[in-house]
C-alpha cells in the first residue's frame, strides 16, 4: 500500500502542479481510494509538502535530468520531486525513501522508468551538498515561492522578508474557536484533553483554543454537537473589530465558507445576511450555520452590484472579507504558490476598490465597515483603503493595534507566523 500512496499522491500533486487543480480539489478526488486513514494522512503529508516545496525540488530536478519529464510523464516528475522531499523535508531513511519511491513508479505503470528514479535519487544523495547551496543561493529556490513573490516579499518588507518565506513553510498549529452559543471555552478545552488532546486557550483571543498539530476534526469531540469551528487565530480577530451588538443589522459581503459570520453570530444577538458570489460555495455556508446551531440570510450575489440583492435597508456593520491574493495564508494553502500570478495583483485590487466603493453606501451613518485580505502585499491592503479614504469624505479609519503584528500606514498587518498566526490585514472605516 505505501507504493500505492505514493502513487496516488504523485497523480495528485502533478494535478496540483502542473495542471492547475487546487489541494482541496486533488484530495477530494484521490483520498476516497485510500480505505486506511492512516494511509490517508500519509497521502495529504506527500501532496501538502510536495506543493509547499515544489518551487524548490523543481528546479532540482534540471540539474538532476539531462531530459525534461514534465510534459512526457509528468506524474513521474511529481514522484521525483517527492523523492527529494522525502528525503530532504521529511526526513525519512534514505533507503526506505529510494526503494519506496522507486516502487511507486511501478505502481504508477511506468516501470521502464524505475532505473532512471532510482539513478537521479541515488546521484542527489551522492552530490547532495553541491545541489542545496546552488538552491540556498536564490530566495525563490532557497524558500520555494515564486521569484515574482519572493521579490514582492523582499519589495514590501524588507526588513521581515525571510522571517516571513521561512514561516510560510512551517507547520501551523491548528486552531478552533469555541462556540459560545453552545459552550463555555474553559470547559471545551477540559473536554478535548479528556479526550488525549493537547488543547491550551490562545493567550489574547478570547474564544480560540490552539492545538499543536493537524488532526481530522470531525472526530474531535464536541464536532457533531456544534461545539467548535476551525479557524485561525487571525480570522477570529475579524469579531473583535466588527464590535457587532445586540439588535444590529450586519452583512458578511463575502461569506463563503462562513466562519466569520458564524462566530458574529455567536457574539451577538443579531440580522445578519450572509452574502457569496459563488452559488456552489453556498452549501459550505449553510452546513456551517447548521452545524453550528446558527441562524443567518443566505444568498448570492455580486458584492460590487448590491442592486440585484440588498433590500434597501442600511446596514450597521459590514465585514468585508474581500477577494485577495491569499500571500499570507501559504503555510496552510501551499497549493496558492504554485497557482498565483504577479498578473494577479492588479486585477485583485480594483475588484476590492470596487466591492468597497459600492457597499459604502449600504452602510448607516455611525456604522463600521471592517476591511480584511488573507494577503500580506500592501498593493491590496493599505493601497486600497487609502484610495478609498481619499475618494471618501464621510470615510474616517479607527486607529486600533493587536498583540501581533504592525500598524501599516492605514490599518494593521499581521505577517505569516507572527503570534503563530497567519498572514492577514485589517482595516477599520466608521461612516462620519
Amino acid at each position: 500500500m505505501s507504493a500505492d500512496v505514493r502513487a496516488l499522491a504523485a497523480q495528485a500533486l502533478a494535478q496540483v502542479a502542473m495542471h492547475g487543480a487546487s489541494l482541496r480539489e486533488a484530495m477530494e478526488r484521490h483520498a476516497p481510494r485510500i480505505p486506511d486513514p492512516r494511509d490517508r494522512a500519509l497521502l495529504m503529508a506527500l501532496v501538502s509538502d510536495g506543493a509547499r516545496w515544489w518551487p524548490r525540488f523543481d528546479a532540482a530536478l534540471d540539474r538532476l535530468l539531462d531530459r525534461p519529464l514534465r510534459r512526457k510523464e509528468p506524474a513521474v516528475h511529481a514522484l521525483l520531486v517527492l523523492g527529494l522531499v522525502q528525503l530532504e523535508v521529511l526526513e525519512l531513511a534514505d533507503y526506505a525513501a529510494v526503494a519506496a519511491t522507486v516502487e511507486a513508479v511501478r505502481a504508477l505503470k511506468r516501470p521502464q522508468l524505475a532505473g532512471l528514479v532510482n539513478a537521479v535519487l541515488r546521484r542527489w544523495q551522492r552530490e547532495r551538498a553541491t545541489h542545496l547551496a546552488a538552491l540556498d543561493a536564490k530566495p525563490e529556490t532557497r524558500h520555494a515561492h515564486p521569484r515574482w513573490l519572493a521579490e514582492a516579499i523582499a519589495r514590501d518588507w524588507p526588513a521581515q522578508a525571510e522571517t516571513v518565506m521561512a514561516a510560510d513553510n512551517r507547520e501551523p498549529p491548528l486552531m478552533l474557536r469555541a462556540n459560545r452559543r453552545r459552550t463555555g471555552r474553559d470547559a471545551l478545552i477540559e473536554h478535548l484533553r479528556a479526550s488525549g488532546q493537547s488543547a491550551e486557550a490562545h493567550v489574547w483571543l478570547a474564544d480560540a483554543i490552539v492545538l499543536p498539530h493537524s488532526t481530522d476534526v470531525t472526530r474531535l469531540p464536541g464536532f457533531a454537537e456544534g461545539l467548535f469551528a476551525v479557524q485561525d487565530g487571525a480570522a477570529q480577530i475579524a469579531a473583535d473589530l466588527a464590535d457587532a451588538r445586540d439588535g444590529q443589522r450586519l452583512l458578511d459581503a463575502c461569506a463563503a465558507p462562513g466562519g466569520k459570520a458564524c462566530h458574529l453570530l455567536e457574539r451577538a444577538d443579531v440580522a445578519l445576511t450572509a452574502l457569496e458570489f459563488e452559488p456552489k460555495r453556498i452549501a459550505r455556508i449553510r452546513e456551517n450555520l447548521g452545524r453550528l446551531h446558527l441562524q443567518a440570510e443566505v444568498c448570492s450575489g455580486d458584492a460590487g452590484d448590491p442592486a440585484a440583492w440588498w433590500d434597501g435597508k442600511p446596514f450597521d456593520r459590514i465585514l468585508v472579507d474581500a477577494p485577495c491574493s491569499a500571500t499570507g495564508v501559504l503555510r496552510r494553502r501551499p497549493d496558492v504558490r504554485l497557482h498565483r500570478r504577479a498578473d494577479d495583483i492588479p486585477a485583485l485590487a480594483a475588484q476590492q476598490r470596487r466591492i468597497l466603493a459600492a457597499l459604502w453606501p449600504l452602510l448607516a451613518p455611525g456604522g463600521r465597515l471592517v476591511y480584511i485580505t488573507c494577503s500580506l502585499l500592501r498593493a491590496e491592503n493599505e493601497a486600497v483603503v487609502a484610495a478609498f479614504l481619499a475618494a471618501h469624505a464621510d470615510a474616517h479609519a479607527v486607529p486600533f493595534a493587536l498583540p501581533a503584528g504592525q500598524a501599516a500606514a492605514v490599518g494593521w498587518q499581521i505577517l505569516p507566523g507572527e503570534g503563530d498566526l497567519d498572514g492577514m490585514y485589517y482595516a477599520v472605516l466608521e461612516k462620519r
